[in-house]
C-alpha cells in the first residue's frame, strides 16, 4: 500500500487544499492529512476544529485526518508513509518548499516528496487570504468547503 502524508496548518482548509488532496489520491492508496501543531503560531481555529473541518469536507475512506507537533518525516515513518505531499501555487512557494524538502531529506532520506501544482483557478487561494476576504465581507463560498463556511460565520 502506497501511503502519503499531506501536512499543513489547514487554518482553514480551502478548496485548493482539497484539489491537491484529490489529485494525491490518484497516486496513493491512502493519504493522511496531517494538521501541523505549531505552538509558536497563532491559529484562527483550534487543532480539533481544523481536524473536524477536514473530516467533514472529505468523504473518502482512503483519507485519514490526524494532528502532530513533531517532525513530519518522523510522523511519516511511524505511519508507513513513503512520501509527503506538497502543493505549489507560485514561484514564491517553490523557494520555501525547496528548503523544506532539503531539510526533510536531511532528517530522513527515506521519505520523498511529491509536489503538485495548483490549478490556475485555485492558485491564489490560501488560508490567510480566505480569512482576510471573509473579514472584509467578501463571499468566500466558492473558495472553501461548507464545513469551513459554517465556522466562519
Amino acid at each position: 500500500m502506497r501511503i502519503a502524508v499531506y501536512p499543513g496548518s489547514f487554518d482553514p482548509i480551502t478548496n485548493g487544499h482539497l484539489d491537491i488532496l484529490n489529485r494525491a489520491l490518484e497516486i496513493f492508496d491512502k493519504v493522511i492529512v496531517l494538521v501541523a501543531i505549531n505552538s509558536q503560531k497563532k491559529s484562527r481555529f483550534s487543532t480539533e476544529e481544523r481536524k473536524a473541518m477536514i473530516e467533514e469536507a472529505v468523504n473518502d475512506p482512503r483519507v485519514v485526518v490526524d494532528a502532530y507537533d513533531g517532525l513530519t518525516v518522523e510522523y511519516a515513518k511511524e505511519h508507513g508513509a513513503s512520501h509527503l505531499i506538497r502543493g505549489l501555487r507560485a514561484v514564491t512557494d517553490f523557494e520555501y518548499e525547496f528548503q523544506l524538502f532539503s531539510a526533510n531529506k536531511f532528517a530522513d532520506s527515506s521519505i520523498d516528496s511529491v509536489f503538485l501544482m495548483s490549478k490556475n483557478d485555485k492558485s491564489f487561494i490560501n488560508s490567510s487570504m480566505i480569512i482576510e476576504l471573509h473579514n472584509k465581507g467578501i463571499d468566500v463560498s466558492e473558495l472553501v468547503p461548507s464545513s469551513v463556511l459554517k465556522r466562519l460565520k
